[in-house]
């Protein structure tokens, strides 16, 4: 059973973001090999946090060595290569990790694309989860593989494709 707890700071815009984080989490991870976390008697967490850049500024700054704001930050709790062996818990818990979204940015950024803020969070909390599930961008394919997930995990909740405007080369 897959639980999201959110954590809303003021100057979100008003809208059911306990909802809209549920739905994204339980896409993404309907849309990865662990699917079945869904249905698992073990309680799998994850925390989503809507804050202020400030705040994600210094989570980057203090993390990753990067002085700036970002528009996500993903924080798994569990290595990718103990994800199988999670529902062998003692206490029938797992704490995925945590995905902290920066309000400015993830505006700034949906007003680029011309899309709602809804919708672009949406898209960055199926990105966060991914990262909780190991998943990562360093490389091509691994940015192809992550990307392919995301864009199918959106693509169920009615949303278009984030990275419908690159060209592909191949």
């Amino acid at each position: 059973m897959i639980e999201v707890a959110l954590l809303h700071n003021q100057g979100w815009p008003q809208g059911d973001w306990e909802m809209i984080a549920q739905r994204a989490v339980a896409a993404a991870i309907s849309h990865s090999p662990y699917a079945a976390f869904a249905n698992d008697a073990t309680l799998y967490e994850i925390a989503v946090k809507l804050t202020s850049d400030e705040e994600v500024h210094g989570l980057n700054r203090a993390y990753r060595d990067k002085d700036k704001p970002t528009n996500v930050l993903s924080f798994p709790m569990v290595q990718d290569d103990l994800l199988q062996a999670t529902a062998n818990t003692d206490d029938g818990e797992v704490l995925l990790g945590d995905i902290v979204l920066a309000e400015g940015v993830c505006a700034a950024e949906a007003a680029d694309k011309g899309i709602s803020m809804v919708d672009h969070a949406t898209h960055l909390i199926v990105h966060g989860t991914f990262h909780l599930l190991g998943y990562d961008h360093m490389n091509d394919a691994e940015a192809e593989a992550m990307e392919a997930l995301e864009v199918s995990a959106l693509a169920s909740l009615g949303l278009a494709d984030p990275y419908g405007d690159r060209d592909d080369i191949k």
